[in-house]
């Protein structure tokens, strides 16, 4: 590999890493932030899903920690213990930003849909890719195809990414309009939450970016080669 993508793969290691502790700080900071209502992420929710008319999901509660995330396939909003027992101000934006994800698979939200369609094959993809770039790279004069059929793979991994982002700016966004329209929290309290959601996202985009840059490394690495 070039020095130039060792870099670059450097630096975006360096910001995921520093971006991702700061969204933890975040969210350690907000989480002993106690949410004016009292409510708990569980209940909030609850409630969230009942305003939207939506009642068949259900919620359950995962062990870790941003271990929250919304299941298409079985209709579960997961909540880690501390969001799910949570009163606080992080927990009240996490819980309803998973249910923004209900809500998006409720009103057939075309970049969910289409993300949940990939999950099996990015599944696959991600197990192997890997393995078969080190060796398409190694072996590129004696089996060149194989390099061919590894940045087909990465590039999937890629577009699930970039698929991503808007699933997720669109879940906080309708997570804030709603937590807006109730008295959950303040205005201030609301600033907190999108401020952490805000954070939250950019680790989407960090990501999107990396994995860019490098389908653009190995692309350009075959075309070279070519």
């Amino acid at each position: 590999m070039s020095g130039s993508f060792i870099l670059l793969s450097l630096v975006f290691l360096v910001v995921g890493l520093i971006v991702g502790g700061l969204l933890k700080r975040r969210m350690a900071e907000y989480s002993q932030i106690p949410v004016e209502s009292g409510m708990s992420g569980k209940e909030i929710a609850e409630k969230m899903l009942r305003d939207s008319g939506i009642d068949d999901v259900t919620i359950t509660c995962v062990e870790g920690q941003l271990t929250d995330h919304y299941n298409p396939a079985n209709k579960t909003v997961n909540l880690s213990t501390d969001v799910y027992n949570g009163r606080s101000v992080a927990a009240a934006a996490i819980a309803a930003h998973e249910c923004g994800h209900a809500v998006q698979h409720a009103h057939a939200y075309m970049w969910l849909g289409l993300r949940s369609a990939l999950v099996p094959l990015v599944s696959f993809s991600s197990q192997w890719v890997q393995w078969i770039l080190i060796a398409g790279v190694l072996l590129i004069n004696a089996f060149p195809m194989l390099l061919v059929i590894g940045v087909i793979l990465f590039g999937l991994t890629t577009i699930f990414s970039l698929i991503t982002l808007p699933v997720e700016f669109d879940a906080s966004r309708r997570a804030l309009i709603w937590l807006d329209t109730t008295n959950i929290m303040s205005r201030e309290s609301h600033d907190k939450a999108a401020n952490g959601l805000r954070w939250a996202a950019s680790t989407y985009v960090i990501a999107a970016l990396a994995s860019i840059a490098t389908l653009l490394y190995y692309l350009s690495f075959l075309n070279r080669r070519n």
